[in-house]
């Protein structure tokens, strides 16, 4: 009970207060149910689930029964199975992004460059500022959610220029701004829509995959979910989008085609869907150290590619899209591994 306790203040230290009380006005009005009733569910729900406040609702724990609360897996639970799976010893090659994309070479396709090296490195520069998307992506190595990214037209910079922004919004590298498919650009082009697959590692050391996502943008440059955008489940086995577009956000309804481009979310044919699950599937092999990994892969008319690889990636984009708790899926690989 202490450690959950503990658990509690660090949600309460970290919540989002008009996120979080947004969505109590709403249930309190939606649900007739008084404050303090919902408030003291709140917390005895954080307590005996180990959610975050916000996940109550998010979770909607607020309307379903017992047994479904039991089977999401919440913030507190998502942090000790991603610790074991992806130790802090091992994590760093996930954490840094200028890391990753070193030791995941192979899968990545785009160019970028070090603030330290735009100097010394004219010929990458140049291909970078005169990519064909004509946008280049301004990013911090240690970033996360998409916090500080900046996407911009690449004809407004020089090299002195570029060196100056990166420093002034505290970011330390940049890369092309990868173009993709025609077919997700129909679907949304405000943003790069990428697919989160997530990778795990048996006790055999064979690749399973526990889930897949399509992110959607919303016109937004970046596609996370905190940023107002929406995802979408895919089934593994063909890449079809098998379920509407949803929000982190209770208050706004599930969609079935884009709000602004009207195309339809569900039915969406995923472009390359066997290349992308055979990528991430060999780079889960490239460090076995971290075992549970959410890849994000980008799809371009050429084929896959990485962007990035998550050893906290998120559970609201994993379980949100299905509606239901999943983590009875990660259990069995939890006692597996013990």
């Amino acid at each position: 009970m202490i450690k959950r306790l503990l658990y509690l203040g660090y949600y309460y230290k970290n919540l989002d207060k008009k996120k979080f009380y947004k969505m109590f006005d709403y249930v309190v009005k939606k649900s007739r149910i008084s404050r303090s009733k919902l408030r003291k569910d709140i917390i005895s729900s954080s307590l005996k689930y180990n959610i975050s406040l916000q996940e109550f609702f998010l979770f909607r724990f607020y309307e379903i029964t017992q047994q479904e609360k039991e089977i999401f897996a919440g913030t507190g639970y998502m942090y000790k199975y991603q610790l074991l799976m992806n130790p802090r010893s091992s994590r760093n090659i996930l954490e840094d992004k200028l890391i990753f994309l070193k030791e995941y070479a192979p899968f990545v396709k785009h160019n970028y460059l070090k603030i330290n090296e735009i100097d010394k490195n004219s010929v990458k520069l140049n291909q970078i500022l005169q990519n064909n998307s004509g946008k280049i992506v301004l990013k911090s190595s240690d970033g996360q959610c998409g916090i500080g990214i900046e996407v911009r037209d690449s004809i407004d910079f020089s090299k002195e220029l570029l060196i100056n922004r990166l420093k002034e919004t505290g970011n330390d590298f940049v890369e092309d701004f990868v173009q993709q498919h025609d077919n997700l650009n129909e679907l949304s082009p405000s943003g790069l829509n990428t697919i989160r697959i997530i990778t795990q590692l048996n006790k055999n050391d064979k690749v399973e995959i526990l889930g897949a996502r399509l992110r959607i943008t919303i016109n937004s440059s970046i596609d996370n979910l905190a940023a107002g955008n929406i995802a979408a489940s895919i089934d593994e086995n063909t890449g079809v989008v098998n379920g509407m577009g949803v929000y982190s956000d209770i208050t706004k309804n599930d969609e079935e085609a884009h709000p602004i481009t009207g195309v339809k979310i569900i039915g969406f044919q995923t472009p390359y869907w066997k290349e992308s699950l055979q990528m991430v599937k060999d780079a889960a092999l490239l460090h076995k150290q971290n075992r549970s990994i959410g890849w994000d892969v980008a799809i371009t008319n050429n084929g896959p590619e990485l962007i990035e690889g998550n050893h906290d990636w998120c559970k609201l984009l994993w379980q949100l899209p299905v509606k239901k708790g999943l983590k009875p899926i990660l259990e069995k690989y939890e006692k597996e591994y013990k």
